[in-house]
């Protein structure tokens, strides 16, 4: 038969914290719309960067 440890490991060890499922917010997005909305960020850099180099010249 094992020996019975003394030693307690704390409840994070092993995958054993809970966390709250549920979130109460009211501003919710789903990860689709992030996306986009990276995707149109990007390009309006890259538009601008092409836009504002082709007034101002190659600094």
């Amino acid at each position: 038969m094992a020996k019975d440890n003394k030693i307690q490991m704390p409840s994070g060890q092993g995958g054993l914290t809970s966390f709250s499922g549920e979130s109460t917010t009211k501003f919710q997005m789903s990860p689709h719309w992030i996306i986009i909305m990276c995707a149109i960020v990007v390009l309006l850099i890259i538009g601008l960067n092409f836009l504002l180099n082709g007034w101002l010249g190659t600094v």
